[in-house]
C-alpha cells in the first residue's frame, strides 16, 4: 500500500502540469525535422501479474513501452493512424508533429515504431511559437486533405494542408461556437475528431472540452460543421476528465478518459457515446467499456484511435503522454473490440 501511495505521488506531482497556471516557458525549437530512433519495450500483460486478456467489451492485443535518445520524443497528445493502418501522425503538447509507421511481429503485434520524425509546428504568420502557451497542442484529426489542430490557453481548432502539414502555417481556423469565456484555460478543446461520412454528422469536425464545464457540471463540446452545426454537451463524471476520441465504424464514438489523485493515482476508463445522440442541443452519455487503474499497464492516456484489424474486428490503440518526465512513461496499447 505504501510503494502504491509513493508511486501516486510521484506520478500526480509529473501530471501537476495540468493543475499548474501557464508558465509561460518556451519549447525547444527547432527548424526543419529531427529522427527519433525509437526503442520498444513489450507489454505482454495488461493487468499486473496477469494472464487475463479480456477487460470488459475489449481483448488485450499487446503494447510497447517507447523510449528514445531524442529528448523531443514523447509528450503525445492525440495520435491517428493513417487509411493505411501503418502509417501515424501525431502531436505533442510541446508544439510539435510526430510521425512514422508502426512494426509489426509475425503474430501481428506491436513491436516498434519506425521512421520517427518530429517536427515543430508553425502558427499562423509561418513561425514556430516560442511560447508554450502558443502551443499547447491536444487534439487531431485527419481528413482527406486536412490535418484538424485543437489547442489549449488560445483556444483554438487549426487546419492544416496534408500532406506538408510538417513545414506550412494553417490553411484556416473553425468558428469553435463555444464562447471562449467558457473554457478553461488548462482544460479546453482536449479533443478534435471528425465523424464518418456515412453518418448523420456527414463527416463534420467535433470538438470536446477536457474540464470546461456549464452549470451543471457538463462538458462543453459542439459540431463545427456540416448539417448538425451546434453545441451539445457531453456527462461529465467526476473524477474523470475527457482526452480524446474515436469513431468506431458504424459511427458510435468512444471517448478516452482520465483521473489522477494523490492517493488514487492514475486511472482510464473507454466510454461509448452513441452516434445517433450527437446532435445541437443534446446531452450525451454512455456506458463505460473499460475501466483501469494503477494495477494495470497504464500512465498519463492521452490519445486513442480505431483502425480495422485482420480479423474483422475494430481495434483500438492507445497512447500516453509522458510530460517529458523521468517519472512517467510513453506506452502505447493495442485492444480488440470483441463485444
Amino acid at each position: 500500500m505504501l510503494r502504491r501511495a509513493v508511486r501516486a505521488l510521484c506520478l500526480c506531482t509529473a501530471l501537476g502540469v495540468y493543475l499548474a497556471p501557464e508558465s509561460g516557458a518556451a519549447p525547444s525549437i527547432i527548424s526543419e525535422s529531427l529522427p527519433a530512433p525509437v526503442v520498444a519495450k513489450p507489454i505482454t500483460s495488461f493487468k499486473a501479474g496477469s494472464d487475463q486478456t479480456r477487460f470488459g467489451a475489449f481483448e488485450f492485443v499487446g503494447g510497447l513501452q517507447l523510449t528514445s535518445s531524442e529528448p523531443l520524443f514523447g509528450a503525445w497528445s492525440s495520435f491517428r493512424l493513417r487509411a493505411d493502418g501503418v502509417h501515424f501522425v501525431g502531436v505533442a503538447d510541446t508544439g510539435h508533429w510526430l510521425t512514422g509507421r508502426l512494426v509489426r511481429d509475425a503474430v501481428g503485434r506491436l513491436s516498434g515504431l519506425a521512421e520517427v520524425s518530429i517536427t515543430p509546428m508553425r502558427d499562423a504568420r509561418g513561425e514556430e511559437p516560442r511560447v508554450k502557451g502558443d502551443s499547447d497542442a491536444e487534439g487531431l484529426a485527419l481528413r482527406r486533405g486536412q490535418a484538424i489542430v485543437s489547442f489549449e490557453r488560445r483556444h483554438r481548432v487549426d487546419v492544416y494542408p496534408d500532406p506538408g502539414f510538417e513545414h506550412a502555417r494553417p490553411e484556416r481556423s473553425l468558428d469553435i461556437l463555444i464562447p471562449k469565456r467558457e473554457l478553461r484555460s488548462n482544460g479546453s478543446l482536449e479533443t478534435v475528431l471528425v465523424a464518418p461520412l456515412e453518418s448523420a454528422l456527414k463527416g463534420a469536425v467535433i470538438t470536446i472540452a477536457e474540464q470546461s464545464v456549464d452549470a451543471d457540471g457538463n462538458l462543453y463540446a459542439a459540431i463545427l460543421e456540416g448539417p448538425l452545426k451546434g453545441q451539445f454537451k457531453v456527462v461529465r463524471n467526476d473524477p474523470f476528465d475527457v482526452t480524446d476520441g474515436a469513431f468506431l465504424p458504424n459511427g458510435d464514438l468512444l471517448l478516452l478518459e482520465r483521473r489522477f489523485s494523490i492517493l488514487g493515482g492514475v486511472g482510464m476508463r473507454i466510454r461509448r457515446i452513441a452516434g445517433k445522440s450527437l446532435k445541437p442541443g443534446a446531452l450525451v452519455d454512455g456506458p463505460v467499456l473499460l475501466e483501469a487503474d494503477m494495477g494495470f499497464e497504464i500512465d498519463n492516456m492521452e490519445g486513442i484511435d480505431v483502425v480495422a484489424g485482420p480479423d474483422g474486428h475494430a481495434h483500438v490503440i492507445l497512447v500516453s503522454d509522458d510530460n517529458h518526465s523521468i517519472l512517467q512513461r510513453n506506452l502505447m496499447l493495442e485492444f480488440r473490440l470483441v463485444e
